[in-house]
């Protein structure tokens, strides 16, 4: 994005999070992806990112704890899991138009990286460290509240894993458990894991990640939704 572009749509975020900033360098920062630092010699919004993971575990604990003072542990600890996954925050940053902002080498452009659920969610914890580190513990909890916290489905089958759901598909209706068959490809710079899930010998699934945990739920959640159209069509 052209510089004065970039800078408009910054603003734009920065008041969503009810910050005026005249110096916009601290907030540029947390969008400058490790690629793009290493590409322009600039320093990557590592740092950003690692204060910012922990803010959203605190405020999404936080906030859990207050607005649901009868919940016991367990129930507390799966919605806290599906507020500070990935795909909740990748899901946030996009709609905020983070894809627009974060900076990236050529590479990884050219590979579509204003659209990886990864890069989208380290820029969002990135930005709400920067928050914290430039406004405080106040701001970056009312935005985090406001913009993201508060928008998460917290229905029971939206925070149990698919992994855990299709062993408990599969295990009513089959009286089976669906085991995992994994590969490991790419480097070990851009590891890449391929999943299938299998019933007895049968695919019922496939995914593809940059651990074997995220190729497993990919793969779960495709087996899921197999399961769920077999079953409509046998109504």
């Amino acid at each position: 994005m052209a510089g004065e572009r970039h800078r408009a749509r910054l603003r734009a975020l920065l008041r969503a999070a009810h910050v005026r900033a005249s110096d916009l360098a601290a907030y540029e920062a947390a969008f400058v992806h490790q690629s793009a630092a290493r590409e322009q010699h600039l320093e990557s919004n590592e740092r950003l990112e690692f204060l910012g993971d922990a803010v959203v575990g605190f405020v999404a604990a936080a906030w859990l704890y207050e607005q649901h003072p009868q919940a016991p542990e367990g129930w507390l600890t799966r919605r806290k899991a599906a507020i500070v996954r990935d795909a909740a925050l990748a899901r946030t940053a996009e709609r905020l138009g983070f894809g627009d902002l974060v900076r990236l080498g050529e590479g990884a452009a050219r590979s579509g990286g204003a659209q990886n659920r990864t890069i989208l969610a380290d820029a969002f914890e990135a930005f709400v460290g920067a928050l914290f580190a430039t406004h405080g513990e106040a701001k970056a909890r009312r935005f985090l509240i406001e913009q993201h916290v508060s928008t998460v489905d917290l229905s029971e089958e939206s925070v149990t894993d698919p992994k855990s759901r299709l062993q408990n598909v599969v295990q009513e209706r089959y009286r089976q458990i669906p085991r995992y068959r994994d590969t490991s490809v790419g480097t070990a710079q851009e590891p890449r894991f391929t999943s299938e899930v299998l019933l007895k010998d049968e695919v019922l699934g496939a995914g593809s990640g940059r651990s074997k945990k995220m190729a497993q739920l990919q793969a779960a959640a495709k087996a899921l939704a197999a399961l769920s159209t077999t079953s409509k069509a046998g109504r």
